[in-house]
Formats: structure tokens, C-alpha cells, sequence
């Protein structure tokens, strides 16, 4: 992916933070172009600002080892197939807390009928209110 050059490449942060770390004779060996082309990788890599930014490390016996955990708004333009499976995945979350939500609405349910006393089938239990008293 080529990048177009703009006039003042040198004067852009990014690139002026880059160049400040080098000799001045390497500074100027830079084309524009070439700067062009640093600024694009460059602002690959850099992270925005999110909401919930948790960085750190955990040492396990010898080894060190990093997490990192970002989550915010998405502002990049999706493309048909990103939609696609966003909305497939929304679909399968609310499906699963749905299905959640409604086992253990049924659990209290069968929990409170439990304690009442009341049978629904003469002679049979599912076990979980003898489980749930010896808690």
C-alpha cells in the first residue's frame, strides 16, 4: 500500500518522534516517500484511547509472561462480511444469556415449588432441592 506524501511529512509528530532517536546523518537520508511509508507502518500500530485499557505481567516461575486487555467503541469502517459476523455474533450472545436467564428462572421456580411442598409428579424428584438444602 503506497502512501501519498504529504508536503510537511517531516513536521508530523510521529515522524518527528522516529527521527529524534537517530543521528542526524541518518535523519536526512530519508526520502519523502520513505517517510511517507514509516508514518503508514507506524500508525498501524498505535492504539487509540478505549475505555477499558488493563496492561500487565504475571511471573510464573521463571518466565514472565504479559495480558493485555482493550475494549471500547469501534470506529473503523466495517466492510459487509465484518457486519455479517457482528451481528451473528450479538445473535449468539443474546441467545446464550437468554437461555441462561431462563435456566435459572426455571431453577427458582423449581426451587420455590420445592419448598412449598408442592409434587407435580407423585413419587419423583429431580434431586435438586435435597442438593440445594445440604448446602
Amino acid at each position: 500500500m503506497t502512501a501519498s506524501v504529504p508536503e510537511d511529512i517531516r513536521q508530523d509528530p510521529t515522524i518527528q518522534k522516529l527521527l529524534s532517536r537517530m543521528p542526524a546523518a541518518v535523519q536526512q537520508s530519508f526520502t519523502e516517500q520513505q517517510l511517507a511509508e514509516l508514518r503508514v507502518a507506524l500508525g498501524a500500530r498505535q492504539w487509540g484511547k478505549h475505555r477499558i485499557d488493563l496492561r500487565g505481567t504475571v511471573s510464573l516461575w521463571r518466565f514472565r509472561y504479559y495480558y493485555v486487555f482493550v475494549a471500547g467503541r469501534n470506529v473503523r469502517e466495517q466492510n459487509r462480511h465484518s457486519r455479517q459476523l457482528s451481528l451473528l455474533g450479538q445473535a449468539v450472545l443474546i441467545s446464550l444469556l437468554l437461555s441462561v436467564c431462563m435456566l435459572a428462572g426455571l431453577l427458582l421456580l423449581y426451587l420455590v415449588k420445592s419448598a412449598l411442598g408442592i409434587d407435580l409428579l407423585d413419587g419423583y424428584s429431580f434431586g435438586i432441592w435435597h442438593w440445594f438444602k445440604s448446602l
